[in-house]
């Protein structure tokens, strides 16, 4: 058994939250490690510090894991903090195609210029979007409604 094939394997834990990405696709699986015959170590950081997530996402590495007949610790770190740079190319072609837009680039930053995001919709593209609360369905997200075709959705905030 190879770290490949660890990595193939945990392709199939998808995260409880968004189940189109996996926990690869999402950038929370930071580091996998061999220890001895058939026992390894997944390092795992969450997205956010203290989100609900991780001690599923955990259980289910673990799961995926003994159907091979491998153990596995996971260890959670905090540092470096997880940043939506580390959510795949594939992850967030998913996300837009499962009705949530993907992190901007620019990021929020009209704190401090005072200028809005421009947050695309994910359904007709439309860049006519308006903020409806900070918080979506989960603390990582905010809601949006397009002002065009009048569809709320969900929007992965850019955290760098």
């Amino acid at each position: 058994m190879k770290a490949e094939d660890i990595w193939a394997m945990l392709e199939d834990v998808t995260d409880p939250e968004v189940p189109v990405l996996t926990v690869v696709d999402l950038g929370v699986v930071r580091d996998v490690q061999f220890v001895s015959k058939d026992h390894w170590k997944i390092i795992i950081t969450p997205t956010y510090t203290g989100c609900p997530a991780m001690q599923v996402i955990e259980e289910d590495i673990k799961a995926r894991l003994a159907k091979e007949n491998i153990t596995v610790d996971v260890e959670l770190v905090l540092s470096p903090a997880w940043t939506t740079d580390w959510l795949s190319q594939d992850g967030r072609r998913k996300l837009e195609e499962y009705g949530i837009t993907p992190p901007q680039d620019e990021g929020d930053k009209s704190v401090l210029f005072g200028k809005k995001p421009v947050i695309p919709c994910p359904l007709c593209k439309s860049k006519n979007t308006r903020l409806i609360s900070q918080f979506g369905s989960t603390a990582c997200k905010a809601h949006y409604q397009c002002n065009d075709c009048q569809e709320p959705f969900d929007y992965f905030k850019c955290l760098k």
